[in-house]
């Protein structure tokens, strides 16, 4: 079973793996954004882990929906609302429960990166974040390792790929040849995930 503390140390976890990334986030962007993903989503990330120290929710759906609710204000851009809303979505399916299996917390991912889709008007192959979400979600009931691998082949398979959606569209046939930087800091919270789940026992062996 994922708990609260779970779920808070997934976010801390992610932070720091953003905050390890954001360099090379920042330089994914350089050529098809804004050259500030992972300068934003640092901020972020470290805004909800500082809300997580002064908050302490009591269930899951509390944590993810502090953590959503702090991207969304900390975060310029698209992918504070983005990721926000991911969490936000994903917090409420999971509603008042202190502990949630391992389904459950994926059906309730999916419902997040379902949010995410209909915000962005995006789908896989549009070059977004959700050609490694997507993949992500439908491994997670695998296990979270084998979550990670999907989401990380899906960041790396927008290389070849067209943007359709985001600034990234606005430059047409030179946004072909660059890897997502959305998907890329998507794969990276399912790293934080596969990371977490090795430090609880049980979990990730579904």
């Amino acid at each position: 079973m994922l708990d609260v503390d779970f779920f808070r140390r997934w976010l801390t976890n992610a932070a720091a793996a953003v905050d390890r990334e954001a360099a090379r986030l920042t330089e994914l962007d350089s050529p098809i954004g804004d050259a500030d993903h992972g300068g934003n989503l640092r901020r972020g990330l470290s805004a909800v882990v500082a809300a997580l120290e002064k908050e302490a929710p009591a269930t899951v759906g509390g944590v993810l929906t502090l953590a959503g609710r702090e991207l969304i204000s900390a975060v310029g851009g698209a992918s504070g609302p983005l990721y926000g809303t991911l969490l936000r979505r994903t917090g409420k399916a999971l509603g008042d429960a202190v502990e949630v299996d391992e389904a459950a917390f994926a059906a309730a991912l999916r419902t997040g990166v379902d949010a995410v889709a209909a915000l962005g008007g995006a789908a896989p192959g549009d070059k977004t974040m959700l050609d490694a979400l997507v993949p992500g979600v439908d491994a997670l009931g695998t296990s979270f390792d084998a979550a990670l691998a999907a989401a990380r082949q899906g960041a790396v398979a927008t290389v070849p790929l067209r943007a359709r959606k985001g600034r990234a569209s606005y430059l047409g046939e030179r946004s072909v040849g660059h890897q997502d930087p959305g998907a890329t800091s998507s794969a990276l919270l399912f790293e934080a995930l596969a990371q977490t789940a090795q430090g609880t026992p049980g979990a990730g062996r579904a």
